[in-house]
This record gives structure tokens, C-alpha cells and sequence, in this order.
């Protein structure tokens, strides 16, 4: 591959809802640009792009990969993004990389969820954006009516550039709208010719539409709009062109991937339509100290600033750290600096990735992506710079993963299996959480939804040879007293030489902290002082496991009010146990009752499923405490739940919504369990004893 400047080159990323034929439409690239010497399918598992064993087993994307691509001398960066939700990281470190954005739409299943998503990303990044509506091919696909739907819900910028000509399910050629003209294929070549009579009232409509939008780019075009007079070509060229880079037009294009119909045009839209990055001049850093924002001129003679955006660890190949020059040159076999860690990094082979496949470069210049293997410290979101010009680049904001479950290995032996496997997979995919619950000696991982933990325990069966299971994470239930009591504590034993005595009298009640609250109120030496110690350490050590369902205890205050002691026979092992026996008797007539954490909760969601979300969060014993519009469209609903009714809702949630609700949940506090639930738990942890 020949060496191209940053004016030269295109970071495009593909976006969309899952099925709707980014992959194939990659494939169809790479091949007619000559990249690839055959069409891969994703039914059959022999895409470029799908190379892991788990897309060809599964059939659809998990992972964001990249294939360069030249076209009209110019080098398109193809970032192929999963539609799943599950993999939401992988397409927010897709499109960190990108200049601009093509979002697919099925012809047949038309707007979609991920859709939906895929224009609110892009939205967010200000990043130009076009439409591709494939698999026209398909029966029941029609154009026009995706193209309203499309219109009726992204506004106005939606604007139709193509129409396709479709004989027997076949896309016979291509009406160019703004130019007015039809192109029809014939193997490899395209034909120019008049527009079908049949397509021009259509065409005259979609044409109106085109001539506004670019109306509306700038005020010398909106006079001679409203004057009645036509556009030259150059001028309609120039409004589409500016219209697309500054987000006031999102063009409709239209392809038959499968029988590469279209795709050509789409080519030409990305090197006509779409930005470099240098376009940009500036981007924003901020200051690793202060973390203050400034900004830094563009080009390919300023000092190098890098940013990796992704990484991908393979049990063979080692770690791959994919790259993207912010601003500089980067060099192979050059020495840089990594600022979030602190350390100096060697940059050895240079490569662009095609698929699974490693093209060597000499260098990357701005704007370029590419990536490098066995960087010592380097991790996602790590900016790479010369150590004489240190700033960070703004990281990737992932979403905090919602659904928790508790791993275990089936096979004894095999946690230290599970721990660095999961360690590795953890660098991959920083939508992955595990915490190590010491309470419940539980190891929990957290992903996006089902699928997302489906496919790590996959990983962890094929690439570190380790056979898990989850299930339900335990729930960290607490208990107290509701009463006051005072009891006695006696332990005595004599068994030959010297015995075992002491005796207390402790008052229990509810105490102000959840730690526990001791006093002493003794008068005359009833108790010697040396021994408060041994009688509060066993308070605490008693307090690890309750009467009910053996929680530990919380809130518990216990004052030592009485007692007897023995000259030859006392010690602090015995004012210990005695201490441990008055607390089980004290825990018994207390009022003891189970507690159960509460999470305050914030479900996103748009206004449609108001009605539907505060049914399901009143159904899981939550209490609702408002909702306030977030943005236009979404409403924040805030409410507190038990822990214990939230295990799934991030599947549920998704359920209801259609996959547009979020949410995120922390701990709040502990509250009294209901009789219904405190019995039901009550019951497991007797059965669970019983079988231990």
C-alpha cells in the first residue's frame, strides 16, 4: 500500500443496527477495489471482516475491525462497528476513530433501534453522516418507504441523493437525483442514461427535497432558491459537499451489497462528502496535570500525539494496540512516550489492519489509523506522545455495565484459570467489570446485557481452556434488633487444674452506626477492666453472622453493665465466650429482623415507555421519586429499589424498550425487609446450612 497525506485519507465507520449489512457491504468494497480477491458471505464464515471463531460461529459482528481501502487515489479506512447492543464498546471505539459515519439501513426492516442509536452517537461526536439503505435485493424491501421514515424521524437534513431502479428483485442501475440522471449496471461497467418515465414524479419530489437542503447551506444559494433560478452543477456539488461535512445534510444513498449495485456510488460519496481529519486544524487536548483543556494545531510535521484507541489480546499473537495519530508522524522503529502511565514505549513494525490480516508500514501520519503489537504498558485510552510534548487525548466514555453475575469454574482448581483469563479479556473490553465480593466469597463480572457474558464465558472456554458457570450473585442481606434487652452471658469449666470462668450482663439495642457501639457501665469491679477488651473483641467476632439467616449484624449497640469474675479461673478467652453467649441469647429476644440493601436507581428512557417503566419499577417494590426530562425526548425516572428485585433488569429493561431505556445503580442503604421476603430468605439460608 503507497504512502497517502491526511488530506488523502477517509476514517469512515459503519454503523447500524445488527443484520443490516455492514459487514457485506465492507466485503463488496474490498473486493471491487481490488483489496480482497473474493466476496465473502457472513453465512458462510469466510468474511474478512467476521474472522473470529466466534462472529463465524455466531453469524453477525462482535468486534469492531478495520480494512484500508483505495479508491480514486485516495485510502478509506473502513471501521466495521457490531449492531448489537451488547457491543456497544466496540462501536464507541469504532467511531472515536472516525472522520465520518455511514449508518445502514435495512431495506425490508427500515428504521430500527439501532438506527436510532447509531444517529444519537454520531449526534454526540458531530461527526458528518450519511445513509446507506441496503439489501434492496430482498424481497419486500422498499426504498421510498425507508426513506421517509427516515425523514419523519431525523428531520429535514435527511435528504435522498439515490433511487434505485429495481427490475425482478434485481437493482438494475441507479438515478442519480441532484444531477438527474439514471446509471445502470452491466457486470463491471456503468451506463448513463435517462431517468425511467415511471420514476419521475418520485424524482422530482426527492429532488425538491435535495434543492432545499442545499438552499439552506448558504445564503447566496437560499436567495437564488426563492428566485426561482437553478443550480449550476458546481453549486449543487459545493452545497452537498459542505452541507454533509458540517452536519446540515445527512445524504440517502442506496445498495444491493450482494450484487455489488451501488456500491461504487457510495465510494464516491465517502472521497466527496466525507472530511479528513487535517480539515479539522485543531482537535482539543487537556493537560495531564490539571486535566484543563487547550488545543493543538493538526498536520503531519507537529510533534506526535497518538491516541489507542482499542486492544486486542490474542493467546498467540500477544496484544495488538490499535492506533490513531492525532496529530504528527509516528515512525516505525521509533521510541514514544506514554503519558497516562508514565512510561517510554517502543514502537517496533507498524501495521494496518485488513481483517485479521497485519499490512507493514513505515509510518502513520496524521490522521492515519493503524496499529502496533506488544506495547509493554499501554491500554486502551492511553495517549502516546514525544516525551518533550505531553498532553491526553480526551478518553472513550464507556458505559458502566449493569448485569451482574456470579462466576464460578465448574472443575476445582480453576480459579486462578478464571482470574487471568478474565484479566486479559478485561483489556480488551473495558465494558467488562469483575469485582472480588470478600462478604459472600463471590466473584462477580458485569457486562452490557446476556449475549455480552455469553460471550466471555466462550472466550474463556476457547482461549484459556477454562469451563464456567453463572448464576445469581448472592444478595449482602444484613440484620438488627428492634428492642432493648438486658441478658447474661456465663461460661464456666471446670475440667482439672484451672477452669474457665466468666460472666456478664450486656443491655442490647439499636445503635446509631452500623459498626458496633460499645460501653461499659461497670461499678465496683464487678468486672476488671482488663477484660472490656476481650468482652467487646467478642462482640464484633459474634456480630460477623446473625440469628436469622447468619448476616452479620449492624447497628447494634451492647453496654456492659454487670458481671463476675474469678481470681484463679477468669481470662480473657473466657469473658470472650461469655461475651458471644450473652449476644446470642440478647440477638433472640432483641426483635431481630432482616435488612436488605436498597440501590437508588436512573432509568433513561424515551416519553413513549413512561407508563410501562414506573409499572415495572412499582412491581419490583421500588418506590418512585421522580422524573425530570434529561433531553429532548428522554426522561430521567429516579427511584429507590431493593437490590434483590434488580438482578435481570438490565435485560428486562431492554425487553420493554425495545433496547432504548439505560440506567445506571448504586448502593443506597438498608431498610427492613417485608415479612414475605425476610421469610423466604430466612428458609434458603436453613436449607443451605442443613446441606453444608
Amino acid at each position: 500500500m503507497k504512502d497517502y497525506s491526511c488530506d488523502s485519507i477517509r476514517n469512515i465507520c459503519l454503523l447500524g443496527h445488527g443484520n443490516a449489512g455492514k459487514t457485506t457491504l465492507v466485503e463488496a468494497m474490498l473486493h471491487i477495489t481490488g483489496a480482497s480477491d473474493r466476496f465473502g458471505s457472513v453465512v458462510d464464515g469466510n468474511t474478512v471482516m467476521d474472522y473470529d471463531s466466534e462472529e463465524i460461529k455466531r453469524k453477525f459482528s462482535i468486534y469492531t475491525s478495520f480494512a484500508p481501502v483505495e479508491w480514486k487515489n485516495m485510502k478509506i479506512n473502513v471501521i466495521d462497528t457490531p449492531g448489537y447492543f451488547d457491543f456497544v464498546g466496540e462501536m464507541l471505539e469504532g467511531l472515536s476513530a472516525a472522520d465520518g459515519a455511514v449508518i445502514l439501513v435495512g431495506g425490508k426492516d427500515g428504521v430500527q433501534v439501532g438506527t436510532e442509536k447509531a444517529w444519537y452517537e454520531v449526534n454526540k461526536k458531530h461527526l458528518p453522516r450519511l445513509f446507506v439503505v441496503s439489501k434492496l435485493d430482498e424481497d419486500n424491501a422498499d426504498f421510498g418507504k425507508v426513506y421517509h421514515a427516515l425523514r419523519e424521524k431525523f428531520g429535514h437534513s435527511v435528504i435522498a441523493l439515490h433511487l434505485p431502479i429495481i427490475e425482478d428483485g434485481n437493482v438494475k442501475g441507479i438515478i442519480d437525483i441532484p444531477h438527474m440522471k439514471a446509471l445502470f449496471f452491466n457486470g463491471k461497467d456503468i451506463t448513463e442514461g435517462e431517468i425511467p418515465a415511471q420514476y419521475m414524479s418520485e424524482v422530482e419530489e426527492y429532488k425538491e427535497n435535495v434543492f432545499e437542503a442545499i438552499a439552506e447551506t448558504d445564503e447566496e444559494l437560499m436567495e437564488k432558491y426563492f428566485s426561482g433560478d437553478s443550480f449550476t452543477e458546481d453549486e449543487i456539488n459545493k452545497g452537498i459537499n459542505n452541507g454533509t461535512k458540517n452536519g446540515d445534510i445527512a445524504p440517502v444513498l442506496c445498495v444491493s451489497s450482494i450484487q455489488k449495485a451501488g456500491v461504487r456510488l457510495v465510494l464516491d460519496a465517502l472521497v466527496n462528502y466525507m472530511p479528513n481529519h487535517c480539515s479539522k486544524e485543531k482537535v482539543k487536548v487537556l493537560n495531564p496535570s490539571t486535566k484543563e483543556a487547550s488545543e493543538i494545531a493538526v498536520g503531519e510535521n507537529e510533534p506526535v500525539v497518538v491516541q489507542v484507541f482499542k486492544t486486542i489480546v490474542d493467546p498467540f499473537v500477544g496484544k495488538i494496540s490499535f492506533l490513531k495519530v492525532i496529530t504528527g508522524t509516528l515512525n516505525a522503529d521509533s521510541n514514544v512516550y506514554n503519558v497516562n502511565k508514565e512510561k517510554s514505549e517502543k514502537i517496533a513494525t507498524l501495521f494496518a489492519m485488513k481483517g485479521k490480516q497485519q499490512i507493514p508500514l513505515k509510518k502513520l501520519v496524521a490522521g492515519d489509523i493503524g496499529a502496533v503489537a506488544k506495547l509493554s504498558s499501554t491500554d486502551t485510552n492511553d495517549t502516546l506522545t514525544a516525551k518533550d510534548r505531553q498532553v491526553l487525548v480526551e478518553p472513550i466514555e464507556f458505559p458502566e455495565p449493569m448485569l451482574g453475575m456470579a462466576i464460578a469454574p465448574k472443575a476445582k482448581g480453576d480459579e486462578d484459570k478464571i482470574g487471568n483469563g478474565i484479566s486479559r479479556l478485561l483489556e480488551e473490553d473495558l465494558t467488562f467489570k469483575m469485582i472480588l465480593n470478600t462478604e459472600t466469597k463471590q466473584t462477580v463480572v458485569y457486562g452490557v446485557g446476556d449475549q455480552h457474558l455469553d460471550i466471555l464465558t466462550s472466550k474463556l472456554k476457547n482461549r484459556y481452556k477454562v469451563e464456567v458457570e453463572l448464576s445469581d450473585p448472592i444478595i449482602p442481606y444484613r440484620e438488627t434488633i428492634k428492642k432493648k434487652v438486658k441478658v447474661q452471658g456465663k461460661h464456666k469449666k471446670q475440667s482439672g487444674g484451672h477452669g474457665q470462668f466468666g460472666d456478664v450482663w450486656v443491655e442490647f439495642e439499636p445503635g446509631p452506626t452500623e459498626e458496633l457501639v460499645f460501653e461499659e457501665k461497670i461499678f465496683g469491679g464487678a468486672v476488671p477492666k482488663q477484660y472490656f477488651p476481650a468482652v467487646e473483641k467478642g462482640l464484633i467476632e459474634s456480630m460477623q453472622k446473625g440469628v436469622l439467616a447468619g448476616y452479620p449484624v449492624v447497628n447494634l449497640k451492647a453496654t456492659l453493665v454487670d458481671g463476675k469474675y474469678h481470681d484463679v479461673d477468669s481470662s480473657e478467652m473466657a469473658f470472650k465466650i461469655a461475651a458471644s453467649l450473652a449476644y446470642k441469647e440478647g440477638m433472640k429476644q432483641a426483635g431481630p429482623v432482616l435488612l436488605e440493601p436498597i440501590c437508588r436507581v436512573e432509568v433513561f428512557i424515551p416519553d413513549d415507555y413512561m407508563g410501562d417503566i414506573i409499572g415495572d419499577l412499582n412491581k419490583r417494590r421500588g418506590r418512585v421519586l421522580g422524573m425530570n426530562p434529561h433531553e429532548p425526548g428522554i426522561q430521567k425516572v429516579e427511584a429507590e429499589v431493593p437490590q434483590a428485585e434488580m438482578f435481570r433488569y438490565a435485560t428486562d429493561l431492554r425487553s420493554i424498550t425495545q433496547g432504548r431505556g439505560s440506567f445506571n445503580m448504586k448502593f443506597e442503604r438498608y431498610e427492613e425487609a417485608p415479612p414475605m421476603v425476610a421469610e423466604k430468605v430466612i428458609a434458603e439460608a436453613q436449607r443451605n446450612s442443613e446441606n453444608e
